[in-house]
């Protein structure tokens, strides 16, 4: 059974889930692949995890890098688990390719190259969005594709993250 806790962003609002000890879920309300991760009939609730989460958001939401990660339950294949926790290590207010990413996985698993679009699709699955900054990722010449919470988000987190003015909530 998942718990789940919604907070209201400056983006909209946000679904947060857990398995009452980790946070297994974090999505813009109706984003693509939202509730992928829910098991059962979700109970809204509150637990600790939660509580962490939403400080974690509200220091991101004002526009700083928390110093901290709220404990994250990645179940996934070992491929999307490897792409996100290279997604976990991406600075605050920096972005990185798709291709950079795939890079490093083939550095790891020892492969002469590895599919930019494997990668894509790993990404665009990541269920715990923001603090698994998917965002953060973007096409080769910088240009914004593909994030399942919309490119309007996407933008604006970027902007918010360099302190640009149109992301200054």
């Amino acid at each position: 059974m998942s718990l789940i806790h919604d907070y209201d962003s400056p983006l909209g609002p946000i679904t947060l889930a857990s398995d009452g000890k980790e946070l297994t879920g974090l999505w813009f309300r109706g984003q693509k692949y939202y509730g992928s991760t829910l098991t059962g009939t979700p109970v809204p609730a509150q637990c600790p995890v939660f509580d962490q989460t939403m400080r974690w958001l509200d220091i991101y939401f004002r526009g700083k890098a928390p110093a901290f990660t709220p404990p994250l339950a990645m179940k996934t294949t070992p491929f999307r688990k490897a792409v996100w926790d290279i997604l976990l290590t991406i600075p605050f207010g920096q972005t990185i390719t798709y291709g950079e990413i795939a890079a490093k996985i083939a550095a790891r698993t020892g492969r002469p190259h590895m599919s930019a679009q494997a990668v894509g699709g790993a990404v665009g699955h990541n269920p715990i969005s923001l603090i698994i900054p998917c965002h953060r990722v973007v096409g080769t010449n910088g240009s914004l594709t593909g994030y399942a919470g919309g490119l309007d988000k996407k933008e604006r987190l970027l902007e918010m993250e360099k302190g640009l003015p149109g992301g200054k909530f």
